[in-house]
């Protein structure tokens, strides 16, 4: 099984430009207000505060592209912002008998999938992947595809 949401990069980049150009707005008509106008009072605050604050919630949410292929013999994870310099993409490709349990984990509007594997120097290691921007219906695709690959292990193990 293949999920990506490559295909909404360019609704990403959109949005996180209009963020942008309202942190740059903000803080325009921040200065004119205190400096030249006195047309607001302390409501100006809330013009500056606001879009960072979203901008901040926009990249707390994670990494944006999260790619899974799952077809053949191994399972290959991706996952990248969309502005390439702010953080290393992870890429991680391992068998799919390797693959022990995993997690996905919702906090208020963040989820993170968090993959068990087995590894021969410390008996097994976590990754962690950021799926905020993926919908219900790719988690939950995501879900069944992963459910699939724990159940045939564990019945090879049995």
């Amino acid at each position: 099984m293949r999920l990506s949401n490559r295909n909404k990069a360019s609704i990403y980049n959109f949005v996180h430009t209009l963020l942008l150009m309202m942190v740059i707005f903000g803080i325009a008509v921040f200065l004119l207000n205190e400096y030249r106008f006195h047309a607001v009072g302390k409501e100006s605050y809330i013009i500056l505060i606001l879009p960072i604050l979203l901008l901040v919630i926009f990249h707390l949410n994670g990494r944006q592209i999260f790619e899974y292929d799952s077809d053949g013999e191994a399972l290959n994870f991706k996952n990248r912002n969309i502005i390439p310099f702010l953080d290393r993409p992870l890429h991680d490709e391992f068998p799919k008998y390797k693959l022990m349990k995993y997690e996905v984990v919702n906090v208020f509007f963040i989820k993170r999938l968090y993959i068990t594997i087995s590894s021969k120097n410390s008996g097994s290691t976590i990754l962690k992947y950021e799926i905020s921007y993926l919908s219900q219906k790719e988690v939950n695709d995501l879900k069944l595809s992963l459910n699939k690959v724990v159940k045939a292990n564990e019945e090879k193990n049995d």
